[in-house]
């Protein structure tokens, strides 16, 4: 059975929410603190975790940072009230996966876990990704432009890998929106232009050449 961490301090939204992942088959264990849910992710076998952004003690975001380094691979959906592009950008880069915006919607709440846990469940079984000098280990989870190792944030490194799997194909940004943020960011499309620009710093460093088009209009393409 799928096992779901929902990390939340309101007893009464947890509750609800565990009832409903219940009611859609999952199994669910709660965790009302960082510290806590820290200890669960050690202990258990965890398929996708939920967590709240505001939370007693650490943050979400300290406890986000601390539950990559015990399960990189599980899929993490951070709830919060922020909703600002930066503040976005803020959670995913400390390896949220998905986020959801307070008060949501519990069928929409059912619909990302679904598709995390799709997504999980479908990754490519191919472990190094290359494309002209530029390489990625998704074991490692390291990136390098010839003999240059790139430090990339997890949402770059994301973002970076799916270019890698449709190399010269021309994506637009609605489809890297709902494979790589995995929902509707219609409203906020900028957030694409702003990893596209930090990537290029970072792959362009030493001036090697570009390798990220824009197609305008449409979206990016990996090509020579």
């Amino acid at each position: 059975m799928t096992h779901i961490l929902l990390v939340e301090d309101e007893v009464k939204l947890a509750r609800f929410v565990e009832l409903e992942l219940n009611y859609e088959g999952y199994q669910v264990s709660v965790a009302y603190d960082g510290l806590t849910a820290l200890m669960a992710a050690r202990e258990l076998h965890l398929d996708l975790v939920i967590l709240d952004w505001m939370l007693p003690g650490l943050s979400g975001l300290e406890i986000c940072r601390r539950l990559r380094s015990i399960v990189d691979k599980v899929p993490i959906i951070l709830l919060t009230v922020k909703d600002e592009v930066s503040d976005r950008i803020v959670g995913l880069d400390a390896g949220a996966d998905d986020y959801l915006v307070k008060p949501f919607s519990v069928d929409e709440l059912l619909a990302r876990v679904a598709t995390r846990l799709r997504k999980s469940q479908q990754a490519d079984v191919a472990e190094v990704l290359e494309f002209e000098d530029l390489s990625l280990n998704r074991r490692t989870r390291q990136v390098y432009r010839d003999q240059r190792l790139i430090e990339l944030t997890g949402k770059e490194f994301d973002l970076l890998e799916y270019l890698l799997t449709h190399p010269r194909q021309i994506i637009t940004c609605d489809r890297i929106l709902e494979e790589v943020w995995g929902y509707d960011f219609m409203s906020d499309a900028n957030i694409i232009e702003a990893y596209i620009y930090y990537l290029r710093l970072k792959l362009e460093a030493n001036n090697e050449k570009c390798l990220i088009q824009t197609v305008n209009g449409v979206g990016y393409t990996l090509r020579d």
